[in-house]
């Protein structure tokens, strides 16, 4: 029988020479991997000879080169990536990047960052991979359970200042107002680029207490919005890491009511886009009562909608509609309220048309076309054109109440009208919901209206 050939290893030099910049003897390596490794509950007993093999190649597994990783970039006062230590492959890097829900802060920036960093440099790092169901709920029971962060500042790096936050304000903004009017297909490369470029520096730089909390809150939106885009180009494997880090980013914060949002605005739409009905509700759940007495009744709004569309894809008609007159109810108080800047900016969107958005949602799902032609109706009549994306997707949704009315040559029109607003957005996400009017139309295909339509929908 002939012997099994050797695989030669190579001489992991990346790691070798961090080890070196960091002054650490293998031994004091080993020691600081244990210690942080008990921090992520994980018991490591690795000695000096652990590390003499790992520098001879040797990759340990599961997430033992993250804790490595962590521990060296606390001992070098910055974020040190798995990639940087030569022990990032393939396989790692798709199944695990982005979805953990990191104990502490240290760890959830060299998380984010190693996000961040694969996506910009391995651009199919998750082509075939599958949204994982578990993580869609498990980050919110973490979330809800997990003290705050005792201390965020950072005394080690380039100083990061009030304007560096404000920049990020500014550039999340002007990212928002482009994402609306062209689509994500446009704009998520660019998002990515400073997030890796630009963001991942300030976070690795020096702030005071005050400056990180407003740093990391900047972070938090500005990830939740990649993962947004990362929605609208077909990528839900991706959009998910993305998710459950602002989630993280938002605790690193202190602002539960944005971690409410990032559950219940994104998770939760996640969810059903990929069709989970029980993790909507239990997402938007989760984020009312993580976020009770923090948030504004607008962002509580939101949240009772969130949970109306999850039991109305349930067909649970009962809940659905009270789970909606509690949003209704919230706008009116967000509506009367006397103190009109007491809104957050990352909810400040959320007016009737959006809120109409949302119930014309559940109506349709419930099958009651003539609430969900209202609802529609309303949602378009607030959104202005600079909402392109939005007032496509709300034609399709009025298209389709039309249809379950049986109006099919109305129904059509107002199709091919989203039509051709997507021609002049980028988004797989407005596409998905024309695919799905389309379907709906397959008992009907033998009508004149409806053959009409297919012709003109392909020259469109």
């Amino acid at each position: 029988m002939a012997a099994r050939p050797l695989v030669a290893r190579q001489p992991n030099e990346r790691l070798q020479a961090l080890i070196q910049e960091a002054g650490c003897s293998n031994a004091g390596l080993a020691r600081r991997v244990n210690l942080c490794g008990a921090e992520h509950g994980l018991d490591l007993r690795y000695d000096k000879t652990s590390v003499a093999r790992w520098l001879r190649g040797q990759q340990p597994r599961g997430r033992a080169p993250a804790v490595i990783a962590e521990a060296l970039g606390r001992k070098l006062g910055r974020t040190v990536t798995i990639d940087e230590i030569g022990m990032a492959n393939g396989k790692n890097l798709a199944t695990g990047v982005g979805l953990q829900f990191a104990p502490t802060v240290p760890g959830a920036v060299e998380q984010v960052c190693e996000l961040w960093r694969s996506d910009v440099g391995r651009r199919d790092f998750l082509a075939g991979t599958s949204v994982a169901s578990s993580a869609l709920v498990e980050p919110s029971r973490d979330w809800l359970i997990s003290a705050p962060d005792p201390q965020v500042a950072r005394a080690i790096g380039p100083r990061v200042g009030p304007s560096d936050v404000a920049a990020v304000k500014a550039m999340t903004q002007a990212l928002v107002d482009l994402d609306h009017q062209f689509g994500s297909g446009h704009v998520r490369p660019v998002l990515v680029h400073y997030l890796n470029s630009v963001v991942s520096g300030l976070l690795s730089g020096s702030y005071r207490e005050t400056v990180g909390r407003d740093l990391f809150a900047a972070v938090a939106r500005l990830t939740e919005l990649a993962g947004y885009m990362a929605v609208d180009t077909g990528q839900p494997a991706l959009a998910q890491r993305y998710y459950i880090q602002a989630l993280r980013l938002a605790q690193a914060a202190g602002d539960r009511g944005y971690g409410g949002y990032v559950l219940a605005a994104s998770m939760s739409h996640l969810a059903a886009q990929l069709g989970n009905p029980r993790e909507i509700a239990q997402l938007a759940r989760a984020a009312q009562e993580g976020s009770r007495g923090r948030v504004t009744p607008r962002a509580q709004a939101m949240f009772h909608a969130a949970e109306a569309r999850g039991h109305a894809v349930l067909g649970d008609a009962a809940a659905a509609e009270a789970a909606r007159g509690r949003a209704l109810d919230a706008m009116e108080a967000a509506g009367t309220a006397t103190e009109a800047g007491d809104d957050p900016v990352w909810i400040s969107h959320f007016d009737q048309a959006y809120l109409a958005d949302e119930l014309a949602h559940c109506h349709r799902d419930l099958g009651q076309a003539e609430q969900a032609e209202r609802c529609a109706r309303q949602s378009l009549d607030g959104h202005p054109a600079s909402r392109a994306r939005r007032r496509a997707i709300g034609h399709v949704l009025l298209a389709t109440a039309q249809l379950q009315r049986r109006e099919l040559e109305q129904a059509c029109a107002t199709a091919l009208h989203a039509a051709e607003l997507l021609g002049s957005v980028r988004s797989d996400r407005g596409t998905e919901y024309l695919d799905d009017f389309r379907h709906r139309l397959e008992p009907y295909r033998a009508e004149a209206p409806v053959r009409a339509f297919a012709e003109r929908l392909a020259a469109v």
